[in-house]
C-alpha cells in the first residue's frame, strides 16, 4: 500500500495532536493544579472559577459581589440577598474549603452598636450582649467635642483606652489620695484600676475620639458610679454635712445624671491641677505613650507590646499594636493565658480560627470591626486589601504571650516534623526543614512567594 505525503502528513498531525499536551488546561486538572488566568473566570465568585488553594478575596476593593460558588460547587441566590453585608462577610458567603464544623459568632462591628447621643459627644458598646463570645473583655468606643466631658465617675472594672484621634485630659485620684492629671493624643493610653475615680475632656479642636476595654464582659455604660446620678439620690440634708454647707447651697445642682456635657474650655495643666498643702500628686502613672515606644520590625510590619511590663499600673490589660504591611500575615499563633479581643482600625483582613476536633471558621474585618479568639485557638491574621492593615490585640492578662507556629516546629527535631506532616513526600519536607532550620520569631510575616493563582493575575 502507498502513501501519498499529504496522507502520512496529516496522519503524523493527528498523532500528535492525540498526545497529551503536559501544560494543558486538561492535564492541569488532572495533575491539580490551577488553571492558567487565560483559561479560567477572573470573578472568583463564579461556577467556573477554580482556586485549590483558598486565596483570599478583597471583594471590597475588587468592588465583587461574593456568591456562595466554590470551585465548581454552589449555586446562585435566588431569595432576598444584602450585597453590602456579603461584601463585608465574603469568607461566610464562599467559606476556604479548610473551613468545618460550627464556631459560634467572632465577629462584631461598632456600626451595628445601638449609639447614645449627648451633649458634645456620644458613646457605643461591644459587650456580651451584643457579641455572646466577648466574655473576658468589654469595648466602648467614645467621642468628646472640644470642650466636652465625661463627667466624673467610676466603674467596678478596671478602664484601659486607647485614643484614636484627637486629644484628651484625664484625671483622677489614687487610693492614696493623690490626683494624677495628663494630656493626652492619639495612640496614647491610659489604666484606671477598679474604683479609681476619673474624668475625661476634649482637648483638641475637633474634640477626641477613643476605645474603652474593660476587663469583665458583661459591663454596661450603663452601670457606671456618676457623681451627679448620686448626688441626685442623696438627701440635701445628708450632703450638707458632708461639705459643710447649708442645704440651700446645693437646691440647683443637676436632678438627673450628666454624663457626657458640653463643658468650659480647659486651660493648661499647670493653671488648673488642684493646689494647697493638704493636696499631692500621685506616685502611680495611669497614662502611657504606646506609639511612642520602639518598635519591633518583622519582615511584614512593625509590632509594639504594652503590659506590666512597660506599664506597671495595667495589671488586668495587656495589649499589642500591629501595623501590617499590604500581603503580609500576622504569623499563624496562638495566646495561652487569655481571649484575643481586637480592634481593626484601618484596612481589611481575614481571619482563621481552628478550634479543634476539625473545627475552623473564616471571619472578615474592617474598620471599627471587633473580633474575638478564644484563648488557646490557633489563628492568623491576614492583610488582604489594598492599604496597611492597623489593628489592636488586646487581653484580659498582666502579659501579653503567644506561641508562634513557625518557631515551634523550627525547635522541634526535625524527624518529628518530618514524620508528621512529610511522611509522603520527602522532597517537600527538606523544602520545609531548610525554610523553618534556625528559626527566627517573625509575629508579621511578608515572604517572597506566590502560588500559581496568584502569578496568573499579575
Amino acid at each position: 500500500m502507498r502513501f501519498s505525503s499529504n496522507s502520512l502528513l496529516l496522519g503524523a498531525v493527528a498523532l500528535v495532536s492525540a498526545i497529551p499536551v503536559q501544560d494543558s488546561p486538561r492535564q492541569r486538572l488532572l495533575d491539580g493544579k490551577p488553571l492558567p488566568g487565560k483559561y479560567r473566570s477572573k470573578n472568583p465568585y463564579t461556577p467556573g472559577y477554580r482556586d485549590p488553594y483558598d486565596t483570599a478575596v478583597d471583594s471590597i476593593g475588587k468592588g465583587l459581589d461574593p456568591l456562595p460558588w466554590r470551585n465548581g460547587d454552589g449555586a446562585s441566590v435566588l431569595g432576598p440577598w444584602n450585597r453590602e453585608r456579603a461584601r463585608q462577610n465574603p469568607d461566610l458567603v464562599r467559606p476556604p474549603s479548610t473551613d468545618s464544623g460550627n464556631i459560634p459568632n467572632l465577629r462584631w462591628s461598632f456600626v451595628d452598636s445601638h449609639i447614645r447621643i449627648e451633649e458634645g459627644g456620644w458613646t457605643r458598646q461591644t459587650t456580651i450582649r451584643e457579641l455572646p463570645t466577648s466574655i473576658e473583655l468589654a469595648g466602648v468606643n467614645m467621642r468628646l467635642d472640644h470642650g466636652a466631658i465625661r463627667e466624673l465617675h467610676w466603674h467596678k472594672e478596671a478602664e484601659w483606652a486607647y485614643v484614636l484621634s484627637g486629644s484628651v485630659r484625664v484625671t483622677a485620684l489614687d487610693y492614696e489620695g493623690g490626683n494624677f492629671i495628663d494630656d493626652l493624643s492619639q495612640g496614647d493610653l491610659w489604666y484606671f484600676p477598679s474604683g479609681v475615680p476619673h474624668s475625661l475632656q476634649g482637648l483638641d479642636p475637633n474634640g477626641t475620639e477613643f476605645l474603652l476595654i474593660f476587663d469583665d464582659g458583661r459591663f454596661s455604660e450603663e452601670s457606671t458610679f456618676i457623681l451627679t446620678d448620686w448626688f441626685a439620690h442623696t438627701p440635701k440634708s445628708v450632703i450638707s454635712k458632708n461639705f459643710h454647707l447649708a442645704p440651700e447651697v446645693f437646691e440647683r445642682v443637676p436632678k438627673r445624671e450628666k454624663y457626657i456635657f458640653q463643658g468650659s474650655k480647659p486651660g493648661s495643666i499647670e493653671e488648673e491641677e488642684p493646689k494647697g498643702k493638704n493636696v499631692k500628686k500621685s506616685k502611680y502613672q495611669f497614662t502611657h505613650r504606646m506609639l511612642e515606644q520602639e518598635a519591633h520590625v518583622t519582615s511584614g510590619g512593625k509590632v509594639r507590646i504594652t503590659d506590666s511590663k512597660n506599664f506597671p499600673i495595667s495589671k488586668t490589660v495587656a495589649a499589642a499594636h500591629l501595623d501590617m504591611e499590604v500581603g503580609s500575615l500576622r504569623e499563624m499563633h496562638w495566646h495561652p493565658n487569655a481571649d484575643e479581643w481586637s480592634f481593626f482600625i484601618r484596612g481589611r483582613a481575614r481571619v482563621t480560627v481552628f478550634a479543634a476536633e476539625g473545627t475552623a471558621r473564616t471571619f472578615d474585618y474592617q474598620a471599627g470591626d471587633v473580633g474575638i479568639v478564644p484563648k488557646n485557638m490557633g489563628h492568623f491574621i491576614e492583610n488582604i486589601g489594598d492599604e496597611p492593615l492597623e489593628v489592636l490585640e488586646i487581653f484580659r492578662a498582666d502579659e501579653f504571650r503567644d506561641f508562634s507556629l513557625f518557631q515551634w516546629l523550627g525547635e522541634t527535631p526535625r524527624r518529628m516534623v518530618v514524620d508528621t506532616l512529610f511522611a509522603d513526600d520527602k522532597e517537600a519536607g527538606e523544602k520545609f526543614l531548610k525554610e523553618i532550620d534556625n528559626p527566627v520569631k517573625d509575629e508579621i510575616t511578608l515572604p517572597d512567594i506566590k502560588n500559581d493563582e496568584e502569578e496568573d493575575d499579575l
